[in-house]
């Protein structure tokens, strides 16, 4: 279908680019390029030993379009494919409109200087997108990503309307390190230290961080998990698209050493954002923590256990309630057995291939900006059933409130 880039080398980069030379009739051409070619190599070898492919690799500094329009010049590529940091996601949708290609994403932007997921600076790139015929699919990974196509695919085939969404992610592995974050760890911290908010009844409501909590029964033989809600890109999305719904929440499981790392770090100001003088020099000491924690990539050689992403879902179908869980479970050592990788990495990184994969084909293309839930769902569920990440559906009789029920 043509030439594929991708940019950014970390886990996910390494895995979205594994998998799309895994589809060379799709992606007949792959090239990944990265700030650090050093990364570009590793992810090239890795490659060529498990699909005996050769790909293409270049440097670029994603945060300078002149040099992202050069590269894309150059590569000519169907789509662009990003998987860097989220803070570069505007200069890349600007290469990509002065170049005329497609782009898709993982995560939405935010500013370095301030903990903001919000999706309304690259919504306001609607109209360019769409006047240049050009789709741009934001968030394309698995929360956010599938969780949203989940969610469009009970919309459409089991329920009339949506009442209560709750989102769960559970990462029940173990990785033998004191502390250590799944992706980014900047980005990851920035994340779960932010005030937790929630979708209910047409309005946001904010809680502190990490201030609610409850027990979730997990399948696959994971079992009960402590699961905390938090604030993700998703809800902003999905609260806008899926009309009706009177709550969405999303909730995720941390380890109580996970945790008790996390307070200490906090009441020292290593998450801090800010810049502070260290010997006559600003250094973020957030920035400074990521150099002493473990590259995320480095995680997935010794890793074991399994995640589980899910939605829990609660409405009607032909004026009755209806409950329905559509959940993935996915095995770190399997993934790193294919592609080298984590399951955290695998699980971002194949959702964006098959988003990448449907774009090339003309089966989601559409000139504009969109979610991945504003598309038919059903031939990305297809794909994930084909690509590495297998899907299970429940319908429990049990009550919402009583599947995941509220802890003071």
């Amino acid at each position: 279908m043509g030439t594929v880039l991708i940019i950014g080398a970390g886990g996910v980069g390494s895995v979205v680019t594994h998998k799309c030379a895994q589809a060379p009739a799709v992606f007949p051409n792959v090239w990944l390029a990265s700030r650090t070619i050093a990364k570009c190599e590793a992810i090239r070898a890795s490659v060529r030993a498990k699909t005996r492919r050769a790909i293409n690799i270049a440097r670029v500094d994603a945060d300078n379009v002149p040099e992202l329009v050069r590269l894309i010049r150059r590569v000519k590529p169907r789509v662009v494919i990003n998987v860097a940091l989220p803070y570069q996601d505007l200069t890349i949708m600007d290469a990509c409109l002065a170049t005329g290609v497609d782009y898709l994403d993982t995560a939405n932007y935010e500013p370095p200087d301030e903990a903001k997921f919000c999706y309304k600076w690259q919504w306001a790139y609607r109209r360019r997108f769409k006047d240049a015929g050009l789709t741009a699919l934001l968030g394309c990974g698995f929360d956010p990503g599938v969780t949203n196509i989940f969610t469009a695919y009970a919309r459409k085939h089991h329920f009339d309307a949506i009442s209560h969404l709750d989102i769960v992610d559970a990462n029940a592995g173990s990785h033998g390190h004191a502390f250590a974050t799944n992706f980014n760890p900047e980005i990851n911290i920035r994340e779960i230290t932010q005030r937790g908010k929630y979708y209910e009844n047409g309005r946001w409501v904010v809680v502190p961080p990490l201030s609610r909590h409850c027990t979730f029964d997990f399948p696959g033989g994971i079992g009960p998990k402590e699961i905390y809600l938090l604030y993700h890109e998703e809800l902003e999305s999905l609260a806008k698209n899926i009309k009706g719904a009177r709550r969405m929440r999303f909730w995720m499981t941390f380890s109580e050493n996970y945790l008790t790392h996390l307070r200490v770090l906090q009441n020292v100001g290593m998450t801090r954002i800010d810049p502070v003088v260290f010997q006559g020099r600003e250094i973020v000491p957030i920035q400074f923590l990521k150099a002493l924690l473990p590259d995320p990539a480095s995680l997935a050689k010794n890793y074991t256990g399994k995640t589980c992403i899910g939605c829990v879902i609660h409405g009607t179908k032909k004026g009755k309630a209806r409950n329905c869980f559509i959940y993935n479970i996915c095995d770190h050592a399997q993934c790193y057995k294919e592609v080298n990788a984590q399951a955290i990495s695998y699980t971002t990184g194949v959702p964006a291939m098959i988003g990448a994969m449907l774009m090339a084909k003309g089966v989601w293309k559409q000139p504009g900006v969109f979610n991945t839930e504003e598309f038919d769902p059903d031939p990305f569920m297809a794909a994930l059933n084909t690509h590495g990440l297998p899907w299970k559906e429940t319908f429990p009789r049990k009550g919402f409130e009583g599947f995941v029920e509220q802890r003071s």
